[in-house]
């Protein structure tokens, strides 16, 4: 399981240095090759392959016909990426994705169980703010039995 956040440098290439203390199990689960892809929040969502490969068989059996089902086929499915951990340990992320997660310099790399978001480090900031702030947050903790765990 990935957890945590450490902040790192995009350099000027858009290249992203994995944080070392994830890199040894991402390679053990997947050799070099990492997919990534957007996500609604305006993140990236990082995915060693082999847990991908379970995402991606189950966004195909979506029902063809369903817009619905067909609209999360094209923004996940449609959007991923392939991308190789270089030697130095650095994942090369696409224009593209960059600019949709309006990512610059200073980058959120945070794990989250089988995956990473990679967020704006600003953006993260604001949404762990708003996560602190967020009601809807508590009523949730309490009504799944988290409302007694003591942290």
């Amino acid at each position: 399981m990935f957890r945590g956040v450490t902040i790192v440098n995009l350099d000027s290439k858009g290249r992203l240095a994995i944080p070392s203390r994830h890199r040894e199990r991402l390679e053990a689960m997947s050799g070099t090759r990492l997919v990534v892809t957007v996500d609604r929040d305006r993140c990236l969502l990082l995915y060693p392959e082999s847990e991908w490969d379970i995402i991606e068989r189950k966004f195909a059996a979506l029902p063809a016909l369903d817009p619905t089902a067909r609209a999360l086929q094209r923004l996940y499915v449609g959007n991923a990426q392939e991308v190789d951990i270089d030697a130095q340990g650095r994942i090369l992320l696409p224009v593209h994705l960059r600019e949709f997660a309006s990512l610059d310099k200073r980058v959120a790399f945070v794990g989250l169980g089988v995956k990473f978001e990679i967020w704006d480090e600003s953006a993260w900031c604001a949404r762990t703010e708003a996560a602190l702030n967020d009601l809807a947050i508590a009523e949730l903790a309490t009504e799944s039995g988290f409302g007694s765990l003591t942290l």
